[in-house]
């Protein structure tokens, strides 16, 4: 804490007479500076964006894969890492609830409170630093895919535009788990709330296996899970596997527009309804 105490007050100096958005955009960068120097410190943290998609690509690809037929046929392998890179990202998270949670019940945002800074940048530079660590498991997912014989079959437009996508759809992703973390009183019913809801929200939808081999009184609810939209467009826009395609459902047959209008849903949802509760619990 004394490092935030002396890495704030200097820039109070500096940016004195500035704006309350220069403010707000010098505290978020200070605070996620200090994530990124807890990562230096503390590798493990990024065990979710890094040995734990490993773990999930390999075994589905050799454990699962082969008892998994894909409608029209296709390569296992490239159909699994749109899937994969969808979860990855999206599975933060949880990990962004009970960080929270464990700042809450050690005192440190109470010590936040004390400081000259913003009310609101430490839920912002905490999204921050999540993407920032969303993209690492992307890199990873891409490493790992490329191991096992996945390939983009399209051009660089798609390809971009379907990290975009991912890179979005997981930021959004990360305010759910911000407002659970406001919800919460401890770090370990964190860990298991967010483990029974985004576990579910995982399989029941198109990233490891055909919404048709599911029942028929489940398929409409994989059809409009928001992993399904994901994980549907990036295989579209890498030409890969994708028998999601001849689903006649709204969200499967436009995804790149299904995975917007779910990100911005779960934004204008998620976003100010963390804000009020950090108010209410942080602020009193």
């Amino acid at each position: 804490m004394s490092v935030i105490t002396a890495e704030l007050a200097p820039e109070r100096d500096v940016t004195y007479g500035r704006g309350p958005l220069s403010h707000f955009v010098t505290d978020v960068w200070v605070l996620v500076k200090r994530s990124i120097a807890r990562i230096r410190r503390e590798p493990e943290t990024l065990a979710d964006v890094t040995f734990q998609p490993v773990i999930f690509i390999l075994m589905f690809a050799y454990v699962f894969g082969g008892a998994i037929a894909l409608l029209g046929g296709g390569n296992y392998h490239e159909y699994l890492i749109g899937g994969m890179l969808g979860m990855g990202l999206a599975q933060t998270a949880p990990g962004v609830a009970v960080a929270l949670v464990t700042d809450m019940s050690t005192g440190l945002i109470d010590r936040f409170r004390s400081l000259p800074m913003s009310r609101w940048a430490v839920l912002a530079a905490r999204s921050v630093a999540e993407l920032l660590t969303q993209m690492i498991g992307a890199v990873v997912v891409v490493g790992v895919g490329l191991a096992i014989g996945w390939r983009v079959h399209t051009n660089a437009a798609d390809v971009i535009t379907a990290f975009a996508l991912a890179l979005l759809f997981g930021y959004a992703f990360t305010w759910a788990g911000i407002c659970l973390g406001m919800t919460l009183r401890s770090p370990e019913a964190a860990q298991q709330t967010g483990f029974i809801l985004f576990l579910p929200m995982v399989f029941i939808s198109c990233a490891f296996v055909p919404i048709q081999g599911m029942p028929g009184w489940l398929q409409p609810v994989a059809e409009w899970n928001p992993m399904s939209a994901i994980a549907t467009a990036c295989r579209k826009l890498f030409g890969n596997p994708n028998p999601a395609a001849a689903i006649h459902s709204w969200p499967l047959q436009h995804p790149e527009l299904a995975v917007l209008g779910w990100s911005a849903a779960m934004l204008v949802v998620f976003a100010p309804v963390a804000v009020h509760l950090y108010r209410r619990k942080a602020l009193g």
